[in-house]
């Protein structure tokens, strides 16, 4: 399937220097290197007007523009997958993810994921690319995604996401209790000897996160959670970074007991089958209307019940 694209990038005064191929990527990250080097090769991507060598150092403030065909070589399977869509339009849909749900297919995830279901629930996301998914939250994460039904909504919302502006606020039970709202800003990156985890570390990628205190118990914290950017993993990162890592996290957590806790709270925290993180509110313009738009979804069952729980152990203490 093809579909024409027109997009255009004004080279950053902080990429000068950089390889053409280089400043694509940064500018255009709907696409792999390897297609960006394509067009720059057959001429379809240029420099101010010019087509110009993959290896060629560009300067800050060039334009450029990229004119080709997308071909979408990306084929996964339609499958019909409930999905429980907050809102659509012809320009972009909103789905709240339930816990379990991989968005992307990967390596150990072929079909089965969000991408399946919506290339089921709209034939026409298969020429978008991923499916028209700008953004992904954790299989066990659950929340709100927006996804883009056209080309021009998908680099509309990837910049917006560049940009951050896209309003994203979570809410999560933290382990441990914390004294105040805070604001990580750590670099995040693969853990050096665990490949399965991220880590903060020096070389990473800029990460920002702001931490909110909405209720606290006795050895636990419900907090809102806003993202300045989106890194891998990077609230559940952030957290465990400051030693209050999310309830039920099988990755970056241990199993933290409230002493003197009841049968019945102990019983739940050591069931609990995910992390504790829903993506509760989305924020962003509107790709053609350029009305701002917001919506919120309620927490899942399963974390109202943990906090319910919480708050009467709290009671009790």
């Amino acid at each position: 399937m093809t579909d024409k694209i027109e997009l255009t990038g004004i080279v950053p005064d902080e990429l000068d220097g950089k390889r053409f191929d280089q400043i694509a990527a940064k500018l255009f990250t709907d696409f792999s290197r390897a297609r960006l080097q394509d067009w720059i090769k057959s001429g379809d991507l240029t420099a101010s007007g010019q087509p110009r060598k993959v290896k060629d150092k560009l300067m800050g403030g060039e334009e450029l523009r990229l004119q080709a065909e997308l071909v979408n070589d990306e084929v996964y399977e339609a499958q019909d997958i409930p999905l429980d869509i907050v809102y659509e339009d012809d320009t972009l849909l909103v789905v709240n993810k339930p816990a379990g749900l991989v968005v992307h297919p990967a390596a150990g995830n072929r079909d089965g994921t969000l991408l399946n279901g919506l290339l089921f629930h709209c034939e026409g996301l298969a020429a978008i690319p991923r499916a028209g998914i700008v953004h992904r939250i954790d299989k066990d994460t659950t929340g709100l995604l927006v996804v883009a039904k056209t080309l021009k909504a998908h680099h509309s919302l990837v910049r917006q996401l560049q940009k951050k502006t896209v309003f994203r606020e979570y809410e999560a039970i933290a382990g441990g209790v914390l004294t105040g709202g805070t604001t990580i800003e750590e670099p995040i990156g693969r853990h050096p000897t665990q490949r399965t985890r991220m880590a903060v570390v020096e070389d990473g990628k800029d990460a920002v996160t702001h931490f909110r205190v909405i209720e606290r118990f006795r050895s636990h914290t419900h907090i809102k959670v806003q993202l300045e950017t989106g890194r891998t993993h990077q609230i559940r990162v952030h957290l465990a970074h400051l030693r209050y890592p999310l309830l039920g996290d099988p990755l970056y957590s241990r199993l933290r007991l409230p002493k003197g806790a009841s049968e019945k709270l102990i019983k739940a925290i050591k069931a609990f089958p995910r992390q504790a993180l829903h993506a509760r509110t989305l924020g962003l313009v509107h790709p053609e209307t350029k009305e701002d738009m917001q919506w919120t979804i309620d927490l899942p069952e399963d974390m109202q019940k943990m906090l319910n729980l919480l708050r009467d152990d709290a009671k009790e203490a």
